[in-house]
């Protein structure tokens, strides 16, 4: 017989309040948390501030919360791996009917919540440098909507590979930031070299950069097709999302 006390329960859509209760918790027991994600770009904006051409600083912004977004990745892979390895609490989630796509939303989410203050900080900066459109804001939020799913997968498929909580920094701080680095997001792409431009456009975020750059019309930006970098977007954020899913070990092998 059901237990009365649980029969009233919802037995679906609990799982993004579960886990935004859990980013919610970091936050609330360690405000600094919130501080630690607005560090990193800000510091690339102060110094690019104090020795790139003015003009540029609105790029530079834009950047800063695409590389804030992919960040995401990087914690989702300390959180996977230590919920995997310390905790063990991957087990649970296997045997119950949540699915590895649900884990997948829900552990990207509660860490897309200690994001959001530095996300919201940077477009204020934004607002108040640059006239932005309402298509600009709307093409904004869909590339970090799209970069967040994807670097999310990566970081949930590297988690699973790790063996010990000693790789979770390395791994995730090599993968990350590098691509961060490579990808045109706090500079003109024109401004790399010509082999590293070529090699850019293989990266995800380049496209990201590039049609918010075009959309909401920012000096440095290179005249490109909106729809061939939204189009590119969307296909490197559905194939490679595809395949860190693919990789991603659900259940241990030993």
């Amino acid at each position: 017989m059901a237990d009365p006390r649980t029969a009233e329960l919802p037995e679906s859509g609990r799982v993004l309040p579960a886990f935004a209760f859990i980013g919610w918790r970091w936050i609330s027991r360690n405000p600094a948390s919130t501080i630690a994600p607005i560090l990193l770009p800000f510091i690339f904006l102060y110094f690019l501030r104090l020795i790139s051409p003015p003009e540029y600083f609105p790029l530079e912004v834009v950047g800063a919360m695409l590389f804030t977004t992919q960040n995401v990745g990087s914690w989702v892979l300390g959180d996977s791996a230590t919920w995997r390895i310390e905790l063990r609490l991957q087990e649970i989630f296997v045997a119950s009917p949540l699915g590895r796509v649900r884990y997948l939303i829900g552990i990207a989410f509660s860490n897309l919540i200690p994001a959001a203050p530095a996300l919201v900080a940077l477009g204020v900066i934004l607002a108040l440098v640059v006239h932005v459109p309402p298509l600009g804001w709307a093409v904004l939020l869909l590339s970090i909507g799209m970069l967040w799913i994807l670097f999310s997968a990566i970081g949930i498929a590297l988690s699973s590979r790790l063996k010990s909580q000693r790789e979770v920094w390395p791994v995730g701080n090599l993968t990350f930031t590098v691509i961060g680095m490579l990808s045109p997001l706090y500079y003109p792409i024109t401004k790399l070299p010509p082999l590293w431009q070529d090699a850019a456009r293989f990266l995800p975020p380049t496209y990201a950069a590039l049609l918010v750059q075009e959309v909401i019309g920012l000096p440095g930006a290179v005249p490109s097709n909106p729809l061939v970098d939204l189009g590119l977007l969307a296909l490197s954020t559905l194939v490679g999302t595809a395949l860190a899913l693919h990789w991603y070990e659900w259940r241990e092998n030993a």
